[in-house]
């Protein structure tokens, strides 16, 4: 009686466990990958290297409405015009925009000149050479395609990228990537009120950003608030101007733009948000503008996330979700990017908390290199909306192929090469053939690692 009670038990917990290995194989992943103890801060040598003393430095290029891209620079000589020289040959330029500067102050700092001019009409998707100031080496821009519901974009993406030895591998394996635009999805140069780690920032960035657009919203770390004395985005509203006024916004926290077959929402988490704010209403009249037949991708960025399961910053995103998700759902909203918690995650479409074959999907992508290391601590069990996870820096590359699908993957750094470690196919909600249903996406491959060759033949697709 007893061997035959010993053989009962064990066939019960045999059968548990298979069950156990079954429900783990076709559940959610989380990447069982650990990543390497992170590398500390760039050395001065490369924060504050020979370009400090430069005339023109920190370049960086924005979209600025159809077929426009404004430049921007600081200048330590204050005798510098605000000027842009540019042209399609290399050391000819036969066109001549001119712009404005600003400064400001923060405590006991004052910043260098900053320069903002716009040049335009320009060709699209066409390299141009141009010089600031009348004085700088010369730089080279690629304008992004054209406007069109059938014409392909190239998106890099990232979030949280601060000044680590992390952050200069992510922009090594973006400068690997032909993209159109770049989205940033907040916490920049992780300056914290100390204001030289902007400059220092710039000075890291212009190599990629005075070559394609950036497009940036805020960040936590952006506020530098002394109440009383300085408000909240000086620096960061100072040195990064976006595309508000073109977009019909009041306010540099808030707007959107158009590139290729896409329509970008760029939102603010850090600025009201509740129904009846300036950037509600703002949405709003935005959303209803878009037209579907002609920009038939609809993305919206931000910085704090509205589902994350990481323990990280839990609940940081919950009163902007509360008050924006209805809207951006009706709206039909394909993807929402956000940064914030130092990790990967992507889901499957989601809205109120549960799978929704009409819901959206979100990615966190806060996981550029910054100096506060990696949130590490998932919960478990894995919710259901949650599809693959993993706490690594890295980056994400979204390719949008055609008026209907878009290729995503995502990159981790590792070690000199950027890994391919989750990717996707999507399908958008204003496809004629979407009915919401789920079936609608074509999911690539999902594991821990898979090689850069397959990668790059299927972000050529």
């Amino acid at each position: 009686m007893a061997i035959r009670w010993s053989v009962f038990v064990c066939m019960i917990l045999l059968s548990w466990l298979l069950l156990i290995f079954i429900t783990s194989a076709t559940a959610a992943t989380t990447s069982p990958y650990v990543r390497r103890p992170a590398r500390g801060p760039v050395s001065l040598g490369r924060l504050f290297g020979p370009t400090a003393v430069e005339d023109v430095q920190q370049v960086h290029a924005s979209l600025a409405g159809p077929n426009h891209m404004r430049v921007s620079w600081i200048s330590v000589n204050t005798g510098i015009p605000s000027i842009v020289e540019y042209g399609t040959a290399s050391g000819s330029y036969d066109s001549v925009a001119t712009g404005d500067s600003t400064s400001y102050t923060f405590v006991f700092y004052t910043s260098g000149q900053i320069h903002n001019v716009v040049i335009g009409p320009l060709k699209d998707n066409t390299v141009y050479y141009y010089r600031c100031g009348g004085v700088s080496l010369e730089f080279r821009l690629r304008t992004p395609p054209p406007l069109g519901p059938h014409v392909p974009v190239k998106f890099t993406v990232v979030g949280d990228l601060g000044q680590t030895g992390w952050t200069t591998s992510t922009l090594d394996h973006i400068q690997q990537s032909e993209y159109d635009v770049l989205l940033f999805a907040g916490d920049l140069s992780y300056a914290d009120y100390y204001e030289p780690l902007w400059d220092s920032f710039g000075r890291m960035v212009e190599p990629l950003a005075s070559r394609r657009p950036w497009m940036v919203t805020e960040g936590n770390h952006e506020i530098e608030e002394i109440p009383f004395f300085i408000a909240p985005f000086r620096s960061y509203n100072a040195r990064w101007l976006m595309p508000y006024a073109e977009s019909g916004s009041t306010s540099n926290l808030f707007y959107s733009f158009e590139v290729g077959s896409a329509h970008v929402l760029m939102l603010g988490s850090y600025t009201s948000y509740v129904l009846g704010s300036p950037q509600y209403e703002w949405l709003q009249d935005d959303l209803a503008k878009v037209d579907r037949s002609k920009t038939p991708w609809l993305i919206a960025v931000l910085h704090a996330p509205w589902y994350s399961s990481n323990w990280a910053h839990r609940g940081d995103g919950a009163a902007m979700m509360a008050a924006m998700e209805p809207l951006l759902k009706e709206a039909r909203v394909d993807i929402v990017i956000a940064g914030h918690v130092h990790a990967y995650e992507r889901t499957t479409r989601v809205f109120l908390g549960m799978i929704d074959p009409c819901g959206i999907h979100h990615i966190t992508i806060g996981d550029g290199g910054n100096r506060e290391g990696l949130a590490r601590s998932f919960r478990s069990p894995q919710p259901a909306w949650s599809v693959f996870r993993e706490a690594s820096f890295g980056h994400g590359n979204l390719n949008i192929l055609n008026a209907t699908h878009a290729f995503w993957c995502w990159h981790r750094n590792e070690d000199e090469e950027p890994v391919l470690a989750d990717h996707i196919y999507f399908t958008t909600l204003s496809a004629p053939s979407n009915e919401c249903s789920c079936a609608s996406e074509t999911l690539g491959k999902t594991s821990s690692t898979i090689e850069i060759g397959d990668a790059a033949t299927l972000s050529e697709m």
